[in-house]
């Protein structure tokens, strides 16, 4: 039981009601008291319920708009001329407490920027930062941020990304002490850079957060960590360079399978392992980068996300909501100012 309300751009991403409805839908079944708020053309949004005959549906409310974001428009043309976007109302709504969260799969930099405009940061942030849970060989995934909202940080915007990623680790995984590290060069104190080692520093003397000091890139998938901070520029490419390097081997294992009869035979015979294997690395599972720093809680969802990804976004979207992340993201960055000076 959820017991909150979403806010869904339903004209944001590629393509906007024909699959932002039915995720709605899908998540409806599972989550029977949610409330959504579908902000978007009315026509396109009543066509695609009426398709899934829930158009009379008790826990449905459409709201609409008259702007849309595109993914070509600068994040500034769209803060100042598109107020009346679906974006920009799905997160006046968070704003005004009509809804807990806001799920858009639109323009990423219009959407960091009408947030921060309307949604405002945490006391103690200095900008938002892009979590995503990624898979890994145990513990099911690690968390990963920044990936892509902040090109530079220094320790003390580190330090920001290891308070929220260890909160949200905490509430929504409902991991204790969560093992928080740090991206780095090499294990050793003594490497990278003088802002890196700064932040192991600040992180370390923070008694609330269970840091294990710095990793390689190496181990990002051995699932001994639950939280790996970096900078967006790192952390964005490590992203691109995962989805990249499963396409590739996902391609090569079709292709070695397709070389003669034998190989397809012995294809068949692994399918059921291949399709287990391949349910489990699923990046629509993963997909709904969190915004997090905001007062509010705003989930990124792929631009080119299908209905099952959308779902998943959605979910996230509903438990981050249920456990109050931004509230208890607010506590830690309190508890943090009593134990050093600044952030």
């Amino acid at each position: 039981m959820s017991g909150v309300t979403i806010a869904i751009d339903c004209m944001g991403g590629d393509f906007g009601p024909s699959v932002t409805v039915p995720a709605v839908g899908r998540v409806l079944n599972e989550y029977p008291d949610t409330i959504f708020r579908l902000f978007g053309n009315p026509a396109q949004i009543k066509e695609q319920l009426s398709h899934l005959k829930l158009s009379d549906h008790g826990n449905i409310r459409i709201v609409e708009s008259t702007d849309d974001v595109l993914m070509i428009d600068p994040p500034a043309l769209a803060l100042k001329n598109k107020k009346n976007s679906s974006m920009r109302l799905a997160l006046e709504s968070v704003r005004d407490g009509k809804a807990n969260a806001c799920v858009s799969a639109g323009n990423t930099g219009a959407l960091m920027a009408i947030s921060r405009f309307v949604l405002k940061m945490l006391p103690g942030i200095d900008r938002p930062a892009i979590i995503s849970a990624i898979p890994t060989l145990k513990n099911d995934h690690v968390y990963m941020l920044d990936l892509g909202a902040n090109i530079d940080c220094d320790e003390h915007r580190l330090t920001q990304f290891a308070i929220m990623g260890d909160q949200l680790a905490k509430s929504i995984d409902q991991v204790n002490s969560p093992r928080v590290a740090l991206l780095n060069i090499g294990s050793e104190d003594n490497k990278g850079s003088e802002k890196i080692r700064r932040a192991g520093e600040i992180i370390s003397s923070l008694g609330f957060i269970n840091y294990a000091g710095f990793i390689e890139g190496n181990e990002i998938f051995n699932g001994n960590h639950h939280v790996i901070v970096t900078d967006g520029f790192t952390g964005n490419n490590v992203l691109k360079t995962s989805e990249g390097f499963s396409h590739f081997l996902n391609k090569k294992i079709k292709d070695a399978f397709k070389k003669n009869l034998w190989t397809k035979f012995c294809g068949l015979l692994a399918k059921p392992v291949l399709s287990a294997f391949k349910h489990e690395v699923n990046p629509e599972k993963y997909n709904g980068a969190c915004l997090m720093g905001l007062r509010g809680i705003v989930i990124k969802s792929h631009g080119g996300a299908n209905v099952n990804a959308t779902y998943y976004a959605i979910k996230e979207a509903i438990e981050q909501s249920r456990q109050k992340v931004p509230q208890r993201i607010r506590e830690q960055l309190e508890a943090a100012k009593r134990e050093v000076n600044s952030l």
